[in-house]
């Protein structure tokens, strides 16, 4: 199935933070909102979900297009890699 992940940036004391990662069953992804990956199974996405939470709970960003696009990088450089 095909999900379109999604995530909050929020502002903090040392710069913006990535959290709150969520994927939605999509028939048409956008990836100008985020990113739509395809997952085997709703383990394999909680997986991938607890990983990107993890990865990205300690890094901050400077401005919402940094954060966007490192995200998106990220989840891309993964699923390339499966």
């Amino acid at each position: 199935m095909i999900y379109q992940l999604g995530w909050a940036t929020l502002p903090g004391l040392r710069g913006l933070s990535v959290s709150e990662f969520r994927a939605t069953p999509t028939t048409a992804p956008d990836n100008e909102r985020g990113v739509a990956i395809e997952f085997a199974s709703d383990a394999e996405r909680d997986a991938f979900l607890r990983q990107l939470e993890e990865y990205f709970a300690v890094r901050r960003f400077t401005n919402t297009a940094d954060a966007f696009d490192t995200v998106k990088a990220y989840v891309l450089e993964q699923v390339a890699k499966r």
